[in-house]
């Protein structure tokens, strides 16, 4: 079944990549596997996919260890606390949530003391809403003008969860702002940083994020089914 929900959603990348004029492959699928059994996760990876994304940096770690040897990308797509920040650069290829300077001066000294360099992306609260992490629009561009001093952090792009509606059309608007601020941002730092990545869109709104310019897609339940306790 998994198998089979992988490939499905394969296709709709596919489709929604054609109807942006893009190839599919200029989209990589994150499969989110939070409160997954590792049975099923190795089920996913035997289905050919590359790359996983976890929300808790411990669960993450658990899942890593009984994963050992297997070759996929594991990334961060959770908030990170700042005294979780040594585990988390130990166990994901990529942190997806990087939303304040304090979280990525604290990222930079410890991947210095582990002679790394981490791939970070930066949450943007496209919404503004209250309940939710990350850097507002207007803030966005000094955001970026700090981290491109610290010398172990890459800044790969952009992340952004946006509000939930019931009318999935709603959140169209919202993922056209992530675009126009992604692609203005590129042209202000052009020569200093280049951004490939502009990681949008989760199982029930992932086809019009790839429509409106996604790099990257966090899906999950349309995959493994609703979540039980690991």
């Amino acid at each position: 079944m998994i198998a089979e929900n992988i490939q499905r959603i394969q296709y709709l990348i596919e489709m929604a990549a054609a109807r942006s004029g893009r190839q599919a492959e200029s989209v990589q699928l994150i499969v989110v596997s939070k409160m997954v059994k590792v049975e099923s996760i190795l089920e996913a990876l035997a289905s050919g996919i590359q790359c996983l994304g976890e929300n808790r940096v411990q669960e993450a770690q658990f899942k890593k260890a009984a994963l050992t040897g297997l070759d996929y990308e594991y990334h961060l797509i959770g908030p990170l606390q700042t005294n979780k920040v040594k585990l988390a650069i130990n166990t994901f290829d990529c942190i997806q949530t990087v939303d304040s300077l304090k979280l990525a001066n604290r990222i930079d000294r410890l991947a210095e003391l582990e002679d790394k360099v981490v791939k970070i992306l930066i949450q943007v609260n496209i919404g503004r809403e209250l309940q939710k992490t990350g850097v507002m629009e207007d803030q966005l561009e000094e955001f970026v003008q700090e981290l491109m001093q610290l010398e172990h952090i890459s800044v790969e792009g952009l992340m952004a969860i946006p509000p939930y509606f019931d009318d999935v059309e709603s959140v169209r608007p919202y993922f056209r702002r992530m675009k126009s601020l992604f692609s203005t941002l590129n042209d202000r730092i052009r020569g200093r940083l280049k951004m490939d990545t502009l990681s949008m869109g989760m199982s029930n709104d992932f086809e019009i994020a790839i429509e409106e310019g996604a790099t990257m897609v966090r899906v999950g339940s349309a995959i493994f089914g609703k979540r039980s306790i690991i």
